[in-house]
């Protein structure tokens, strides 16, 4: 045991050494070479033991098994026998800026903190993310940086404001934004007008809030302003998401010709109807089973906020209101709470309904809002899906190959020759057991190593 602990501390240290090396203008061009670990690529195929990746300008340039991979001259060999190598996950449903500790204001949208928070995503594994709507003017200035390595953190892509009512969804009583973060459109061309715009910013998708929020806002986005925004991204050349929570308002979005369902259908079973729209457009849904979970989770099973996976990256006020025991039984009493329960089972048995049919299932848990934390709502996803039915393995390959290609990103979510070389480090094998996925060892981003162990994460 002994020993096993000296090695894991060894292997850590040799990643922050080159980690440092690297910071201070070393040669990062210099071959690397991962080898003896298990491989799960993230295409889906059982995992391969005693695999060697060579690494070379931030790509895989080679790829397969140990014994017979040829390797480099003067690459630097890194040995993980008793490991497990996968692709970093790819986050398709998340926002930036949003809430800092327990607060959320339109002051949290700054480079700093949005920063830190991909720094974080980064850390538990989420090397790419999708900030979903709700973004300002900064977003495009560091997607620009991100994209080409020149930030620290998660790469993000994004649907720039995204569009909404007033006096409805996204409600500012929960999401106070900026006037720069959200369109309200009331018209048919003023929704045309917001999406000329958002195009003209070269945003990646387009969002529409169609949701009452439970009955709890008196309108939602007339359909002759949603419809008009939906025909005038696709002029554009943009795919559009739906934020939904009912079947109704699934099946208003899927007939206006949503492009993606970005939340679970809560309210009712998914129909025949319903699935043969989704077939018939090629529609993405992006389950974000975490989102009702984290409404009552920390109250009915304090030991998930306990865990120290999830504890060392919460914020003090945030870990300090988790522990109250007052607080958690109020959250586990309220009516909420079970409305939440019912619509996270619901949830579930959708998903695996639409896998079982064949739809694109999109990887995302609403993290950055609420109580979903960046990094630790992915793995609650993980947990959450494989809990609904899948295996480790379908979960594992719809949160990297299947969340890259919802992006249309063909240099990440798999490891194979000419990707990116963003992968994670596993202390044992999260195909046999999804909790191993918890278990990092390292990150890779583009190939630099850039995080060790969540014990070593010190949150900014």
């Amino acid at each position: 045991m002994r020993a096993a602990s000296r090695a894991a501390l060894a292997i850590s240290c040799l990643f922050l050494s080159v980690v440092a090396a690297q910071a201070q203008g070393s040669d990062a061009s210099k071959s690397v070479v991962l080898t003896g670990a298990t491989l799960i690529d993230g295409s889906g195929g059982k995992p391969v033991a005693d695999s060697a990746i060579v690494i070379e300008d931030g790509k895989i340039s080679a790829i397969g098994d140990a014994k017979s991979l040829k390797l480099p001259s003067g690459a630097e060999v890194i040995e993980l026998k008793g490991k497990t190598i996968m692709p970093g996950m790819v986050s398709d449903h998340s926002h930036i800026g949003i809430v800092k500790g327990l607060k959320a204001s339109p002051d949290n949208y700054n480079r700093e903190y949005i920063l830190s928070q991909l720094r974080q995503w980064e850390a538990f594994g989420v090397t790419t993310i999708t900030s979903l709507g709700l973004n300002a003017p900064e977003f495009y200035e560091l997607r620009a940086e991100l994209h080409a390595g020149k930030a620290p953190g998660a790469d993000i892509f994004g649907a720039d404001r995204g569009i909404g009512v007033a006096m409805g969804a996204p409600p500012v009583a929960i999401v106070p934004v900026g006037p720069s973060q959200i369109y309200r459109p009331d018209t048919p061309e003023a929704a045309r007008e917001a999406i000329r715009e958002m195009a003209g910013r070269k945003t990646d998708l387009i969002k529409i809030w169609l949701d009452d929020f439970g009955h709890l806002l008196s309108v939602k986005v007339k359909p002759e302003v949603y419809t008009a925004a939906v025909d005038e991204a696709h002029k554009n050349g943009l795919r559009v998401a739906f934020h939904i929570n009912d079947l109704e308002d699934a099946q208003a979005a899927l007939k206006a010709g949503a492009d993606i369902i970005a939340h679970g259908i809560r309210d009712k079973e998914v129909d025949a109807p319903t699935i043969e729209l989704m077939k018939a457009a090629g529609t993405w849904y992006i389950p974000t089973l975490a989102l009702d979970d984290s409404n009552f989770i920390f109250a009915d099973k304090p030991q998930v906020e306990a865990d120290p996976f999830v504890n060392r990256a919460l914020d003090p006020a945030v870990k300090a209101q988790l522990e109250d025991p007052a607080w958690q039984q109020k959250v586990h009493d309220a009516p909420g709470s079970e409305r939440a329960r019912k619509a996270l089972a619901m949830n579930q048995k959708n998903l695996m309904t639409l896998y079982r049919a064949g739809i694109n299932i999109g990887f995302g848990s609403d993290s950055g809002v609420g109580l979903r934390f960046p990094g630790i709502a992915e793995h609650r996803e993980l947990d959450l899906m494989v809990e609904a039915g899948l295996t480790p393995l379908q979960a594992l390959t719809i949160a990297t190959s299947g969340a890259a290609k919802f992006l249309k990103l063909e240099d990440r979510g798999v490891l194979q020759v000419g990707k990116l070389a963003d992968l994670v480090v596993l202390d044992a094998d999260p195909s046999v057991d999804i909790a191993n996925v918890h278990k990092i060892s390292a990150v890779w981003h583009r190939g630099r190593p850039v995080a060790g162990p969540i014990a070593s994460f010190a949150q900014r």
